[in-house]
């Protein structure tokens, strides 16, 4: 793309295109911009918002491709407009044109998700089938020459003494120091606090119960008519689409 020198001369001004060449050279430092003073940051932020760098138009060279709702925009959506979606989906779902693929498929064999959803029987015959009649492997060609000796015959490797010796720790008492001796410890009497009094708890009236009764009708109609307006807006987007 052409945007991508006009963007890298724009946050490097000091390096230009080559003619001969046409590519910005390799520059792995910092870009001065993060060392320059927070007045003339101020002013290039106020001038790039006033008065914008007019750039050429953006150039695609590969062909755009209709991804739908981005990500972030399905996020904000709200919770109901998301199970209107889903049951909708469900009950009509969109049809997709046919999936037409630019390279070359490769033949992987079998999903490590299929294998997962088989039973555990199909697994147990197929590990049987494997140690009764393995598969034939063609040989392996390798590029490059084997290391015969990894560790050479001249070293001896000998294990740590606490991985060999197998005793069981002692750990000794220190000594008590003359300051920690024991001293005569003053017992007094502690008052106990006064005996907290508790209510009884008052019982359920036939007006409590009423109360409840009548709260939950309100919720099961309220849940009811939330469930009529579902099946209404699906009925209706049904026969929008006939």
């Amino acid at each position: 793309m052409s945007y991508r020198s006009n963007a890298a001369e724009a946050w490097y001004p000091e390096l230009q295109p080559s003619p001969a060449l046409g590519e910005i050279p390799l520059d792995l430092l910092p870009p001065p911009s993060l060392t320059q003073p927070l007045w003339r940051s101020l002013v290039g932020n106020l001038r790039d918002t006033f008065v914008p760098t007019k750039l050429p138009p953006l150039e695609l060279t590969s062909r755009p491709v209709n991804v739908g709702l981005s990500l972030g925009d399905r996020l904000r959506l709200p919770w109901f407009r998301t199970v209107f979606t889903n049951i909708g989906d469900v009950l009509s779902p969109e049809t997709l044109p046919p999936l037409e693929l630019e390279s070359r498929p490769v033949d992987v064999g079998e999903l490590i998700t299929d294998q997962l959803s088989h039973f555990w029987w199909g697994s147990l015959l197929r590990n049987l089938a494997d140690r009764v009649a393995p598969e034939t492997q063609p040989a392996l060609h390798l590029t490059s020459k084997p290391i015969l000796d990894i560790i050479p015959k001249s070293w001896i490797l000998l294990p740590l003494w606490s991985e060999v010796v197998d005793t069981p720790k002692v750990f000794y008492p220190d000594k008590p120091k003359a300051a920690d001796a024991v001293r005569p410890v003053n017992l007094q009497p502690v008052t106990l606090p006064a005996e907290t009094r508790v209510d009884p708890v008052a019982e359920l009236t036939a007006g409590d119960l009423l109360r409840d009764i009548r709260r939950s009708r309100i919720r099961q109609r309220i849940w009811v008519g939330l469930a009529a307006a579902q099946i209404l807006y699906l009925a209706a987007v049904a026969l929008g689409k006939l």
